[in-house]
């Protein structure tokens, strides 16, 4: 593990001018610079970079970050692999605590598999190409599914030879570890090859190391599987692996889409056409894992389909984990007969590529158009598949895309809109509560306690700011205030900070936030104070976790929007410059957080008066509410004076 002293002479060396600038051509304007956005494809630069910050910020896609991040993002590798590569750039040499002999053990088998691996892969493609049974039988096959060799080279494809041992026989002769053939499943427990007699496809991991292989049956006579797969192993889990996505990541990212089919061979030949953002599920249903991956480069997904009946059906089945991670779905049904392979061979590229476009069809308007078909005007059966369509509607995260929805399947299924908006709400309100049973949350009494009147547990917690309805927009602004200026001076009498001002003043209302990231910032703000950090602006965009990252890099970027009167060199006569009243802005914010949390609490507290009996009234704790919430009217009413907004009865 790298120690955190060379992380932070990496963090400290790495300018995000020269990091950035080894990518892309970045114009001076102003303080800043300027340049076209690596991530998205765009005509008019949006992608901004400031020197004096340290960070970058796209306007067009939202990518933004330090320049670790950018290595991240660009190179699509891990927080430690950036590390290296930026130690590298700057000639730092990283210091790692020392592994035990545990994790030693665990990183040399794991290295170990990926030689294997590596070595098996070249097998199979030498068998191909300079084995007569590989050329007349494997070889031949590509050839007549269209393969040109740079395409079997690209994808590194080979044959495993109807013979039980000859691979395991050269890899022993080799030196190879027996257990190591054992454990990624190229050699079977009797010490015979697994593979035999099929061509050979190499799936490659996001970073294009072999985690495994298929193999293709070509005998039909034969009764045994027409594909088979290596099993799971340390390298390799299948339900986490999209094939093709190695050498299709980079069009993904540039077009904003994701072709989703179904067999090996439709993403190499879509690939070898042109079509190159392509992936294919390796022989399994779609899973959480693999959209995650997808949801890394784009979050548009388009999905062949054969389009005979198991087509349709594969079409329907679990695609709702598509919505519920908010990502947007397409269907193609390809004509009867036809995988997008055989189409493609038939039709070409560019008929094949108007075909799609012409005939994509949104997810929710597609299953609304089977189901209804279906029904045959059964009303019986009709209502079976409006419960369907509302309880992948339900599923959607987003409340302007829901209704939109809503509203447009209500015309589809000649049905008043009113309708389907309350049975949306009622089955998201049904899940919720499941969601609730499941995690056996227990809703907490009020607090007996007069300290404790600041500490209200009745609060709904939501990961999705909703600014009408909670307190987002509050606890917002003050977590953007302290990103800007936490190392400001506050007080200059006892030298607090601006973080140390805000984590002083919120700390006993954090179970009352409503943003678990708002929440989540003041507490990691607090521990670095207390282990002696300062923390700045650059700390935060820094740091390792995504979320905190990105809402740092948004907050620097747009801290707020006020005329140029610096470049005009018009300056304010009667009071300081935005970027200098931070002390104002943060008591403000922070008087108004209090003013909001206590206005909520104080309705709590009615409440809970309406429903008292007269025998609760003599009890001691209806007395010390009684007191709580009197104690809250004051200070309610002397914060909305200071605040200069309505008085409050």
């Amino acid at each position: 593990m790298i120690i955190q002293s060379s992380i932070q002479a990496v963090m400290d060396a790495a300018r995000v001018e020269d990091v950035v600038g080894d990518y892309v051509n970045l114009t001076r304007r102003g303080v800043n610079l300027t340049g076209l956005c690596p991530f998205h494809d765009e005509k008019t630069p949006s992608f901004v970079v400031s020197p004096s910050k340290n960070y970058y910020k796209c306007f067009g896609c939202g990518r933004g970050g330090d320049p670790i991040r950018f290595i991240m993002e660009h190179e699509h590798i891990s927080y430690p692999e950036a590390i290296r590569f930026l130690a590298q750039k700057y000639n730092i040499e990283l210091k790692e605590t020392e592994n035990t002999e545990e994790e030693k053990e665990k990183k040399l088998i794991t290295d170990s598999l990926y030689i294997v691996n590596e070595f098996a892969k070249e097998y199979f493609k030498d068998k191909l190409f300079n084995d007569e049974e590989g050329r007349s039988i494997g070889l031949s096959y590509f050839k007549e599914r269209g393969l040109r060799n740079a395409t079997i080279e690209k994808f590194q494809l080979g044959y495993a030879l109807n013979d039980r041992d000859s691979f395991t026989k050269t890899a022993l002769l080799k030196k190879y570890n027996i257990d190591h053939l054992h454990k990624l499943g190229l050699t079977n427990q009797s010490d015979y090859d697994f593979f035999r007699q099929r061509v050979m496809f190499s799936i490659h991991n996001l970073s294009g190391k072999i985690v495994g292989f298929a193999g293709r049956i070509l005998n039909n006579q034969l009764k045994t599987a027409k594909y088979i797969n290596s099993p799971e192993s340390d390298i390799y889990n299948k339900s986490e692996i999209l094939y093709g996505l190695y050498f299709a990541k980079e069009a993904i990212r540039k077009q904003n889409e994701c072709i989703l089919v179904e067999g090996y061979l439709d993403v190499i030949s879509l690939h070898q056409s042109g079509i190159e953002n392509v992936v294919a599920t390796s022989g399994t249903s779609l899973t959480q894992k693999q959209l995650q991956l997808i949801k890394r480069f784009t979050p548009n997904i388009k999905i062949l389909y054969d389009g005979d009946a198991a087509g349709i059906k594969a079409a329907l089945r679990g695609l709702d984990m598509v919505l519920e991670a908010d990502m947007n779905v397409k269907l193609v049904l390809l004509p009867d007969g036809h995988d997008p392979d055989s189409f493609l061979a038939n039709q070409g590229s560019d008929k094949f590529t108007e075909f799609i476009t012409n005939n994509e069809e949104d997810f929710i308007f597609f299953k609304t158009r089977i189901l209804i078909d279906e029904t045959a005007n059964d009303p019986i059966k009709k209502s079976i598949a409006i419960r369907d369509i509302v309880d992948s509607i339900s599923k959607i995260p987003d409340t302007f895309k829901r209704s939109l929805y809503i509203r447009q399947c209500s015309t589809i299924l000649e049905l008043d809109e009113q309708i389907l908006i309350t049975e949306t709400n009622k089955t998201i309100r049904s899940k919720s509560k499941n969601k609730r049973l499941e995690k056996q949350e227990e809703v907490p009494e009020l607090p007996v306690n007069e300290d404790e009147w600041l500490k209200p547990k009745l609060i709904q917690r939501s990961d999705e700011p909703n600014i009408v309805q909670n307190d987002a927009w509050i606890e917002r602004a003050v977590c953007s205030i302290l990103i800007n200026f936490a190392d400001k001076i506050y007080d200059e009498s006892n030298r607090t900070t601006i973080a140390g001002f805000v984590v002083a003043e919120t700390t006993e209302l954090l179970d009352f936030f409503d943003i678990d990231l708002y929440r989540e910032i003041i507490l990691l703000t607090k521990e670095a104070i207390d282990s002696g950090i300062i923390p700045d602006s650059k700390w935060y965009i820094s740091h390792t976790d995504e979320k905190i990252a990105g809402f740092a890099v948004n907050a620097v970027s747009s801290p707020y929007i006020y005329a140029s009167w610096e470049k005009k060199q018009m300056y304010l006569q009667t009071q300081k410059m935005p970027n200098e009243n931070y002390i104002r802005d943060v008591d403000n914010a922070i008087q108004r957080l209090i003013l909001k949390k206590s206005t909520k609490y104080i309705g709590q507290l009615e409440e809970y008066f309406t429903s008292v009996t007269e025998d609760d009234k003599q009890s001691e704790e209806y007395t010390l509410n009684i007191k709580v919430y009197q104690e809250l009217i004051k200070r309610r009413n002397e914060l909305a004076v200071n605040l200069g907004t309505v008085t409050l009865l």
